[in-house]
């Protein structure tokens, strides 16, 4: 359904499908370190991300779909097993910012 939602507007998207193999908060656990680090920032506001990301906890009874989707994008984007990311993180933020 997502699949066919995306090649509706952009029928050339790139789109890599993902099964989830563990829980959310397992899997936000790296992501959430690279925050702490200072590694991570977000170039604009998005005020429902930011929402999910400072008032979810795991025994919540709602999913934060939002965060979790910026989870499988960092993942997705270069964050290896060490929780080191690689240079296609580093190249997609110095574009952002020029």
């Amino acid at each position: 359904m997502v699949e066919t939602t995306i090649r509706t507007v952009l029928p050339s998207a790139p789109i890599h499908m993902v099964v989830a193999s563990r829980g959310k908060s397992i899997r936000a656990e790296p992501i959430a370190a690279l925050y702490e680090q200072g590694r991570v920032h977000h170039v604009r506001d998005f005020p429902e991300l930011e929402d999910e990301m400072t008032t979810w906890t795991p025994d919540e009874p709602w999913s934060p779909n939002h965060m979790d989707a910026l989870v499988w994008a960092i993942t997705e984007l270069g964050l290896h097993e060490s929780g080191e990311l690689t240079s296609s993180v580093a190249a997609v933020t110095a574009a952002r910012i020029r």
